[in-house]
């Protein structure tokens, strides 16, 4: 499936049809949006054995998936590449491409505006470049995390808006995506997808797709229940963070070490899993997500105030942690925050991977420099900082070398992101001080008065 390539034939088929050619892999699937959610999708789908076309709005990046390039650690540039060789893959920036594809699957961003309101732009424009090249037959899902009832409130008005009826001329599901980059054990084959259609046809057509390309399938009820289920995911994640970001202030301020406490009321067999505290909450999901149920929950005249309360204990997160490396700067140096250079270690959002979105590490050094303080970063796999919606004052600034005499210079080392690339003894003998809050020093058998954790 070259550039030059004839499109594959399209017919406006019987569901029977559809569901014969989906088991016989004659089905081609179109995936809007190649990021850390459809990338992923679209490698698994070729793998599967069907042929994909991709969507992206970004030409540079469509250039380079197109040479079978990988801008994602986990995703192999090899796996890319075979693909595209293979004629199974292709992607482009032509909308009009999308009347060759029989399914349409939409992993596009579901960001928060600056009143931590939903963002649904990306969605609804993503909605009306489908809708005037919707066809009969045309199956279409969205995957982006949102809130319950976009599907049915957003989606379907837009396309039916064309004369074309849902469950009659075209299929409308949601499938909420269940991505963790940098998770070893799992990746997008291996984790069960939760389905919901409008209609029973929707549905089964929808089904059928994701059951050719994941371990197990989940049906629900409705796309509004699958959308939900999502959310309830990420929050039930967020609130049980918030808890032990409480419990480390509270803790601290007893002097008892939270992540020993944790540590040990882990191995209660029963009644209890462990959450880690950190700087703050990062990623595409768990800032975000809690906060598309609150403002729903508000047209029901519903006040979520437990996850709301979650949602700003760990927003003031990393507040608390600049407060400790002043705290600690002052004690055991007798140095002013406003007057120090200080080593942020780690700024994508989780450990062992290049993802920056929402990272607390790029606020925690915005808090730093609003205090006065010169601040730096060392990420082994973010050597430049990319544009970001929220922090693009900080776009373009690169990752210092790490070196003894380089980390000797700073006043401070932040560790905002506990990367297992990072020598963690040699850079607690080279520091003057670290602040840890992500218990990485610990957790490499180290200790010492120049090391605080936070």
């Amino acid at each position: 499936m070259s550039a030059s390539a004839p499109p594959c034939s399209v017919t406006d088929s019987g569901l029977s049809d559809q569901l014969a050619r989906i088991a016989g892999k004659d089905y081609r699937i179109g995936i809007i949006g190649l990021g850390y959610v459809g990338l992923p999708l679209a490698m698994t789908a070729c793998k599967a054995g069907f042929k994909v076309l991709g969507f992206d709005i970004d030409a540079k990046r469509v250039v380079q998936i197109n040479r079978g390039e990988s801008f994602i650690k986990h995703i192999p540039t090899e796996a890319i590449d075979a693909a595209i060789k293979d004629e199974r893959f292709r992607a482009t920036t032509d909308f009009d491409e999308l009347r060759e594809v029989d399914a349409i699957i939409i992993a596009v961003p579901t960001p928060l505006t600056k009143h931590r309101e939903p963002d649904l732009s990306y969605v609804e424009a993503t909605a009306r470049a489908i809708a005037p090249r919707l066809r009969k037959g045309h199956l279409v899902v969205l995957e982006s995390t949102t809130w319950p009832g976009t599907t049915d409130e957003v989606m379907r008005p837009i396309f039916e808006a064309t004369g074309l009826k849902s469950g009659v001329d075209f299929y409308l599901a949601f499938s909420p995506e269940r991505e963790d980059p940098g998770n070893p054990d799992f990746d997008t084959s291996t984790i069960p997808k939760v389905v919901g259609g409008d209609g029973a046809d929707a549905l089964a057509l929808a089904n059928a797709v994701y059951s050719a390309l994941v371990v197990k399938t989940v049906p629900v009820s409705s796309p509004r229940t699958a959308e939900a289920v999502k959310l309830t995911e990420n929050i039930f994640r967020a609130v049980n963070i918030a808890l032990v970001n409480e419990l480390k202030v509270v803790y601290s301020k007893m002097g008892i070490d939270v992540w020993e406490v944790i540590d040990a009321a882990k191995t209660k067999p029963f009644g209890f899993m462990p959450f880690y505290p950190g700087p703050g909450l990062g990623g595409h999901c768990i800032p975000i997500d809690p906060f598309y149920l609150t403002w729903k929950a508000r047209e029901f005249d519903v006040t979520a105030r437990f996850i709301e309360l979650a949602g700003q204990i760990n927003t003031a997160m990393p507040h608390w942690v600049v407060d400790r490396v002043a705290e600690a700067l002052d004690r055991r140096q007798g140095r002013g925050l406003s007057s120090a250079r200080i080593l942020v270690m780690g700024i994508a959002y989780k450990k062992n991977i290049e993802d920056t979105r929402e990272s607390p590490a790029l606020k925690l050094i915005e808090l730093l420099e609003e205090r006065g303080a010169a601040a730096d970063y060392h990420d082994p796999y973010v050597p430049e900082l990319p544009p970001t919606r929220k922090h693009g004052n900080l776009a373009g600034r690169s990752s210092v070398p790490l070196t003894a005499d380089v980390v000797a210079s700073y006043d401070a080392v932040l560790i905002a992101t506990d990367h297992d690339a990072i020598d963690y003894r040699a850079l607690a003998e080279a520091a003057r001080l670290v602040v840890d809050t992500r218990n990485a020093c610990a957790k490499a058998g180290l200790g010492g008065d120049n090391i605080v954790k936070a």
